[in-house]
């Protein structure tokens, strides 16, 4: 079953909190229950990868402002079928900053989250059940902003919430090695 290398590692996930132990445990009953997880054709929602990029100090992250979504958000995308979600991860995170530095610094999950996706054009409403994954990248490479983004930005770590203070995010940020305290405080 193409699912199992992914259920596999969510059962060896260590959840942070309980919001993210409640998205593991939903991600993981939607891909027992969806045998087209990972395609983006599954209207009611799909497996996304996500890269949580830090630069090798661990005090900054790569942004991307998200066109679509208009918000500040980590890289990431659609399985589009591909059940290896680190690669999806990692292809992802190339693609959309035109980085080749990256390297996947750990291939166990990060980070879980199950998010709304609003409707828009031709596309319903839907879920990204987003399995996000830390990797680490040059912040003196070049970075190419894709047509899937408006900006992209290397962010110090204590400045993210000034741009996306949501639960996930600032969960991300307390979770990173070596992250401010401050941040720590915010995560329920």
């Amino acid at each position: 079953m193409r699912r199992n290398a992914l259920l596999e590692l969510l059962g060896s996930y260590r959840p942070f909190s309980a919001n993210d132990a409640a998205a593991c445990e939903r991600i993981a009953a939607f891909v027992r229950a969806t045998p087209d997880c990972f395609e983006r054709s599954h209207i009611e929602g799909h497996v996304t990868g996500s890269a949580w990029i830090l630069d090798a100090e661990r005090d900054r992250c790569l942004l991307t402002h998200h066109r679509k979504l208009g918000r500040w958000l980590q890289l990431g995308g659609h399985a589009d079928g591909d059940p290896d979600i680190v690669a999806v991860a990692l292809r992802e995170a190339r693609e959309e900053s035109g980085l080749t530095s990256i390297r996947v610094v750990d291939s166990s999950i990060f980070d879980c989250d199950v998010h709304a996706i609003p409707e828009r054009k031709g596309e319903p409403a839907h879920l990204h059940y987003d399995v996000r994954f830390l990797l680490e990248a040059d912040p003196a490479e070049a970075l190419t902003v894709s047509e899937e983004s408006r900006a992209l930005a290397w962010v110090p770590l204590v400045d993210v919430a000034a741009l996306c203070d949501e639960e996930s995010m600032m969960r991300m940020v307390a979770r990173t090695p070596g992250a401010a305290a401050t941040s720590r405080q915010r995560i329920s």
